[in-house]
């Protein structure tokens, strides 16, 4: 058997060209959703992110602020900025690329975001929110898994089990809660895990989330198993490649995600469409 591949790429298009049509829609009423993106430093692979994510705002037909500030920037400046983006009427997404300086701390920036406005859905209330099962903005990257399973037919997991490799606040986690409210039973495993061929290998879904290359082989894949590989790691030879064993695991597995053009596209997607959904919120509650 090989694979069927979940295409990336072009449910990020569809979804996209969705958004563009809301995003119209609510421009005409006089609400044109914004996205505001800051950037602390000369991170160049934090540069390409911000790029893509600015460059899918405006062909998306959301009003896109991308404000770069020098590695020097305090802590204290920092805040000030996402306080006065909190208050801007014309922003409805705020998005502080990480990694930060190592002056300043992740966290305490995440959780100045307003909620309402808390796109990428890091914030300890969008955490919450996700964990009791409230209205909120999801982590873009799970959110973007679970698109890809309604793709191709699994919306509904009742009777399905999933094991999660990772277990990082960004992605592993949220992913295990998303799993869970689709009725999906939840195996989260980590670099803690006793056998982890042994978990995989019961599983009918696994997400790979761990930047490590290979972590997950043919011989760890139950026959006919979608296999979501979200690692962004490079081989050898330079190339782009995830966490997972591409051209062993697609011999076993019946669906699996490609690197590049599978998850990575999505989450750019799903920033927008949280983009968007927060100026909805906005023009109800005006």
């Amino acid at each position: 058997m090989t694979a069927q591949l979940i295409d990336g790429l072009a449910l990020a298009k569809q979804t996209r060209a969705d958004v563009a049509a809301r995003a119209a829609a609510l421009t005409a009423q006089g609400r044109r959703p914004g996205l505001a993106v800051v950037l602390v430093g000369d991170n160049p692979a934090s540069q390409v992110y911000v790029r893509n994510k600015v460059k899918a705002c405006e062909e998306a037909g959301i009003h896109s602020v991308l404000e770069k500030y020098d590695a020097s920037m305090t802590e204290a400046e920092l805040l000030a900025r996402v306080d006065a983006l909190n208050n801007d009427p014309t922003i409805h997404g705020i998005l502080v690329q990480l990694p930060l300086p190592k002056h300043i701390d992740d966290h305490k920036v995440i959780e100045a975001i307003s909620p309402a406005k808390d796109v990428d859905g890091f914030h300890v209330a969008s955490a919450g929110a996700l964990m009791v099962g409230e209205a909120g903005f999801k982590a873009c990257t799970p959110y973007g898994c679970m698109k890809m399973l309604e793709s191709i037919g699994m919306k509904d997991l009742k009777g399905k089990h999933a094991v999660v490799i990772g277990r990082s606040n960004i992605v592993g986690k949220p992913m295990a809660m998303m799993l869970l409210a689709a009725n999906a039973t939840v195996t989260i495993c980590h670099s803690g895990t006793a056998d982890l061929a042994a978990m995989t290998r019961q599983a009918d879904i696994v997400v790979a989330a761990v930047g490590k290359r290979n972590v997950l082989t043919a011989d760890m894949v139950k026959p006919g198993a979608v296999v979501i590989d979200v690692g962004m790691n490079r081989n050898d030879e330079g190339k782009l490649c995830g966490d997972v064993d591409f051209d062993g695991v697609k011999e076993v597995a019946g669906w699996i995600t490609p690197v590049p053009g599978g998850v990575g596209p999505m989450t750019i997607a799903m920033l927008l469409v949280n983009t968007l959904e927060s100026a909805e919120r906005s023009l109800k509650s005006a």
